[in-house]
């Protein structure tokens, strides 16, 4: 069908109308622009469809700069073919929606520019031999530190086309770093493995690779210059790789949840903590503290005579936590799920709230269970890497009587939809 499409929507997809007025979400497309669109899947109320023909392109259209990219293919980047510019004004559009139909609040957001890429082929855009481009040139290219790759039935690596088991064949990603595509996964088999996740750290060291398998088992584990993990066994050490953010160390895991981007450690944390304000000797707490990133911040920053309570859930996280914090007698680990009754009995009282959950957000229970605390924390920070699940909690504070003190974008992910926020938040009154 021929389509007009309207604005951007959740998903990457842009708006449109079906003859019949059903809504269209198309793929492949930008605001504005006049696409022939093949429909992927139908539903009573809307339609999903990819835009496999460009008759009236929008000035923001520019080639993919990956072979994979386009209809039907790899579904791991959804704007391959926007300018970095417009990827980022398109990214405050989606924020700025959310926060309008999920939170009821009318505010535009600004995403930053984060530098911290590179060409991960080694070659400029003219071919030459130049060694890779240096941070923050600002192709939207290789910045990932760790990346997932799915494995086929032939034990080759790929990533899942969109909304599909089938699995797009892809050997190195123009997303992931030098370090990253240079540990040679995708040149190796992996039968048995349902999926490879390679980490390289951005400061130097030895990349790991963590493969799962289920209940098959590899084959035959692949010779690679980096560390082996397969279903949390360490098979060829290092187990672990090694983040530097300021000064400090951390080890993290095989598997443990980490920032993807280069520059996203250092940039979050000093976001988060110019926004606390002076912490020392406070009481603080940080949820979902993952591997400690923002634990040890926060420590440093509250000083022996504040206190740091920091709740995760995964055994292997809470261990790195601990490792990662050992010069750090202020912090007092706890291992569980972030749910109203820790809130309520667990958090000693904080005086302020750190929190950065995974992508469905905190959600009602846990943020009412928040801003219920008495006393009220003075400060909150907030850190998502969802726009509409963080428009949902945000509504409960606001509704609380809190005040959003500031809101940052940052644009962590080139080439997706995706984007990470940084909400300050004070209390009632």
């Amino acid at each position: 069908m021929e389509l007009v499409t309207g604005a951007i929507a959740a998903g990457g997809g842009c708006v449109a109308r079906a003859a019949d007025g059903r809504v269209v979400f198309v793929r492949h497309a930008l605001p504005g622009e006049r696409v022939v669109a093949a429909v992927t899947a139908e539903t009573t109320s809307f339609l999903r469809a990819d835009a496999v023909e460009i008759l009236e392109p929008s000035p923001d259209r520019v080639d993919p700069a990956c072979p994979h990219a386009g209809p039907g293919r790899c579904g791991g980047c959804d704007w391959q073919h926007v300018a970095l510019p417009a990827q980022r004004r398109l990214k405050s559009d989606l924020v700025a929606e959310q926060l309008r139909r999920l939170a009821g609040v009318d505010r535009r957001v600004e995403i930053e520019e984060v530098p911290g890429g590179h060409d991960p082929g080694g070659h400029d855009r003219d071919g030459d031999e130049g060694g890779g481009r240096e941070p923050g040139a600002g192709d939207g290219l290789g910045w990932r530190t760790r990346v997932r790759f799915a494995v086929d039935a032939a034990g080759r690596t790929g990533f899942h086309r969109h909304r599909s088991h089938e699995v797009e064949r892809v050997d190195r990603c123009p997303l992931a770093t030098t370090a990253v595509n240079g540990v040679g996964v995708g040149s190796a088999v992996w039968r048995g493995a349902h999926h490879v996740e390679v980490t390289a750290p951005p400061g130097g060291g030895t990349p790991v690779v963590c493969a799962e398998t289920g209940r098959r088992g590899l084959s035959s584990p692949p010779a690679l210059p980096a560390g082996l993990v397969v279903d949390g066994r360490t098979v060829q050490p290092p187990g672990s790789v090694h983040m530097t953010v300021g000064d400090h160390r951390f080890e993290v895991g095989a598997g443990v949840f980490w920032q993807v981007h280069p520059a996203a450690a250092s940039v979050l944390t000093e976001c988060v903590l110019a926004g606390l304000g002076a912490v020392e000797g406070e009481r603080a707490a940080d949820l979902y503290a993952g591997a400690g990133l923002f634990t040890v911040a926060l420590a440093r920053a509250v000083g022996t005579r504040g206190s740091v309570v920091a709740v995760e859930r995964s055994a292997r996280a809470c261990a790195d936590a601990a490792r990662n914090t050992t010069d750090l007698p202020q912090v007092h680990l706890v291992r569980a799920d972030v749910t109203p009754a820790v809130v309520a009995r667990r958090l000693r009282t904080p005086e302020i709230v750190v929190l950065d959950p995974a992508r469905q957000g905190a959600g009602v229970p846990v943020m009412r269970a928040l801003a219920s605390l008495d006393p009220a924390p003075r400060r909150m920070a907030y850190v998502s890497c969802d726009p509409a699940s963080f428009a949902r909690d945000l509504r409960i504070v606001l509704e609380a009587g809190w005040t959003v003190r500031s809101l940052r974008g940052f644009d962590l992910f080139p080439m997706t939809e995706h984007v990470e926020l940084v909400c300050i938040l004070d209390r009632p009154g």
